[in-house]
């Protein structure tokens, strides 16, 4: 069974990983990862601050969210097989 810390480190690097592949490090001004992963609930919140970057920065933490909770879909299905 997957413990809840592994989990949410799992989603946090993963989402963090989307965001360095977007913009170089110099770029990101500020951004916040937060994962809760509670009675088999996760949630993730990406708050990203590149004003200078070309990418779009809502996307940017949409597109890690979304990497964040399909990382964690894949450490269950991993488990399971």
């Amino acid at each position: 069974m997957v413990d809840d810390e592994t989990v949410v480190q799992t989603a946090a690097e993963a989402a963090e990983g989307v965001i360095f592949s977007r913009y170089r490090q110099s770029d990101v001004t500020d951004f916040d990862v937060t994962v809760t992963f509670e009675d088999g609930v996760l949630d993730v919140d990406v708050y990203v601050n590149a004003p200078e970057a070309d990418a779009d920065e809502a996307t940017v933490a949409d597109d890690a969210a979304l990497a964040a909770r399909a990382a964690v879909d894949d450490l269950f299905a991993d488990e399971e097989a």
